[in-house]
C-alpha cells in the first residue's frame, strides 16, 4: 500500500523511508519518528495511519496511508485495530532504520485514547500492547500524530 506525502504525492514504503533519511541527515538536530492511526466510521470505516518525522523545534514532514474496511461499530475493536496498524508500520520502519544505522531514532506510537471520554477504559490495555512491542506510547492530549495529523485525513 502506498503512502501519500502532501508535498511529494504518492510514495512507496521505500521512497518514504528514503525521504525520512534525507530529512534527518540534512540538518543535525533531535528527531522523533511518530506513528499514529485514527479512524472515522460512516457507511464503512476509514483508517488513516500517519508517519511524522519531527525535527524538534524545527518542523516536521509527514506521510499517511488510508484504507477502508467494512463498518466497525465496536469502539474497542476499532481502537485495537488502529493500534495494530500503527504497530505494523512502526515495526517495518524500526527494522529498516536498524538495518541502515538509524536505530537510535526515537519511535513513538501516538494513540487515539485519553483520560476523558469513551476510551479511558482502554488506556491500560492499549498502552501495554504498544510498550510490550518495544515502542513508546503517547495518549491524548500528547498524541497529536493520531488526533491531529491522521484525523485530518480520515473524512
Amino acid at each position: 500500500m502506498e503512502f501519500i506525502s502532501p508535498t511529494k504525492g504518492g510514495l512507496t514504503f521505500e521512497a518514504m523511508f528514503r525521504d525520512i533519511i534525507e530529512f534527518v541527515t540534512e540538518r543535525p538536530a533531535g528527531y522523533r519518528l511518530i506513528i499514529g492511526t485514527d479512524s472515522h466510521s460512516r457507511d464503512d470505516t476509514s483508517f488513516v495511519t500517519a508517519v511524522v518525522i519531527h525535527r524538534m523545534g524545527k518542523g516536521a514532514r509527514y506521510y499517511y496511508q488510508k484504507r477502508t474496511q467494512r463498518q466497525i461499530t465496536s469502539l474497542r475493536q476499532r481502537i485495537f485495530y488502529e493500534t495494530s496498524l500503527s504497530l505494523g508500520v512502526a515495526g517495518r520502519l524500526a527494522e529498516k532504520m536498524a538495518q541502515n544505522g538509524y536505530s537510535d531514532l526515537d519511535v513513538e506510537i501516538h494513540l487515539d485514547v485519553g483520560p476523558s471520554g469513551e476510551t479511558k477504559e482502554l488506556i491500560r490495555e492499549i498502552v501495554g500492547m504498544v510498550t510490550g512491542s518495544g515502542f513508546d506510547a503517547k495518549i491524548k492530549p500528547d498524541s497529536y500524530g493520531a488526533s491531529k495529523v491522521a484525523d485530518k485525513h480520515t473524512k
